[in-house]
C-alpha cells in the first residue's frame, strides 16, 4: 500500500534481507538505473510561513521513485514538509540532540537527531504482547513456510558458435547425451565432470539446494516438472546453451513453529505500531498547522498497513 503520510529517517531499524545463494552465478544458471526525469515546477510550498525551497524538493525527489515526475515531486514535497513540521514542534518544545553515528558509523544530521529526540519523547506505541503475535502468526501462517527446495544436476552444451547450425548440433549432442546416461545418476556425474561447460562440472554437475526462482526460466520450468530421481527426457534450451537436467530430490517446506518465529513477529508488529504512532502525530501537528503547496493527509488505520 503507497503511505501518503512518510516520517523521514525516524523509522526503527530494519534487518537486511538474508542474501540467497546463487544456483551457477558464472554461467547465469541460475542496468544502469535510469536517468531522472527533470523535475516538475510546481506551486510553492511553505510550513507555517517556512518555505520549502524548489531546490530541496529537487534534490529529495531520487529519494522518491514514483510513476511520474509529479507523483515524484508530490511524494518529495509532502516529505520534506513534514520534516519542517517535526523540525518546527522540536524547536517550540526546545528539545535539542546531539549527533551520534549509527551501527554502521553514520553519523545523522542535526535535523535528523533533533526529529529523533522529539519522537522519543512524543512516542509510546508499546510493545506487542505474546497473545498479539500468536493472533499474527495463527492468521498468516504461510507467510512462515520455508522455502521447498530442489537438488539438481545440469549439464551444460553449449553451441560452439552462434550460428543455427552450432546451437542445433550442440541440441543433438544434448539428446544423446541424454540417452547414454539415463536414469544412473553416476554415469550422469561422469559425463558432466567431462562434458558440461559449466563450473559445476568440478562438482558433477551439481548445483546444490537451489530455491524457486534461482535458475534461469526456461530451465526451472523444466526442474518443477522433473520427478525425483530422473533425468529430463529432453534437453532444456536458454540463452547459455542446452542444459542436460537432473532432481535428484525435492525437500518440501515446512511451517515453522510459532516458538522460531515470534521474536521476528515481535519485531514486525514493535514497528508497525511506531509507524502508526508518528504518522497519527504527524497528522495532528498538521491539524493546527499552516501548511501551503502540499496535502499532508490523515494517517491510515493501523490494520492498512
Amino acid at each position: 500500500m503507497t503511505q501518503n503520510l512518510e516520517i523521514p529517517r525516524l523509522r526503527p531499524e530494519t534487518r537486511d534481507t538474508p542474501e540467497m545463494p546463487s544456483a551457477c552465478q558464472a554461467r547465469g544458471c541460475g542496468g544502469a538505473a535510469p536517468s531522472a526525469p527533470a523535475p516538475p515546477t510546481f506551486s510553492d510550498v511553505s510550513v507555517n510561513g517556512v518555505e520549502i525551497p524548489p531546490e530541496a524538493i529537487a534534490q529529495e525527489i531520487q529519494h522518491h521513485p514514483a510513476s511520474s515526475p509529479e507523483a515524484a515531486w508530490t511524494e518529495a514535497a509532502r516529505a520534506l514538509a513534514v520534516r519542517e513540521l517535526l523540525l518546527q514542534e522540536a524547536r517550540r518544545q526546545n528539545i535539542e540532540a546531539a549527533c551520534e553515528p549509527d551501527e554502521a558509523g553514520r553519523v545523522e544530521t542535526d535535523t535528523d537527531a533533533t526529529i529523533a529526540a522529539l519522537l522519543d519523547i512524543a512516542l509510546d506505541p508499546g510493545e506487542p504482547g505474546e497473545d498479539e503475535c500468536r493472533r499474527y502468526y495463527e492468521a498468516r501462517r504461510e507467510r512462515f513456510r520455508t522455502a521447498d527446495l530442489f537438488e539438481v544436476s545440469h549439464i551444460l552444451i553449449e553451441p560452439e558458435g552462434g550460428g543455427e547450425d552450432a546451437w542445433r548440433n550442440a541440441g543433438l549432442q544434448a539428446r544423446a547425451l541424454i540417452k547414454e546416461v539415463g536414469e544412473d545418476p553416476a554415469a550422469f556425474a561422469a559425463a558432466a565432470r567431462e562434458l558440461s561447460g559449466c563450473p559445476s562440472a568440478a562438482q558433477d554437475g551439481s548445483l546444490g539446494q537451489i530455491r524457486r526462482g534461482e535458475l534461469v526460466r526456461e530451465v526451472w520450468e523444466a526442474v518443477e516438472r522433473l520427478e525425483p530421481g530422473t533425468t529430463h527426457r529432453n534437453p532444456v534450451r536458454s540463452e547459455h546453451g542446452w542444459h542436460v537436467l537432473r532432481l535428484h530430490r525435492r525437500i518440501e517446506g515446512e511451517i515453522l513453529p510459532f516458538e522460531v518465529v515470534q521474536a521476528k513477529i515481535a519485531e514486525m508488529l514493535a514497528a508497525r505500531g511506531w509507524t502508526v504512532a508518528a504518522m497519527r502525530y504527524v497528522a495532528d501537528l498538521a491539524k493546527d498547522a499552516q501548511i501551503e503547496g502540499i496535502v499532508v493527509e490523515p494517517a491510515p488505520d493501523a490494520a492498512a498497513l
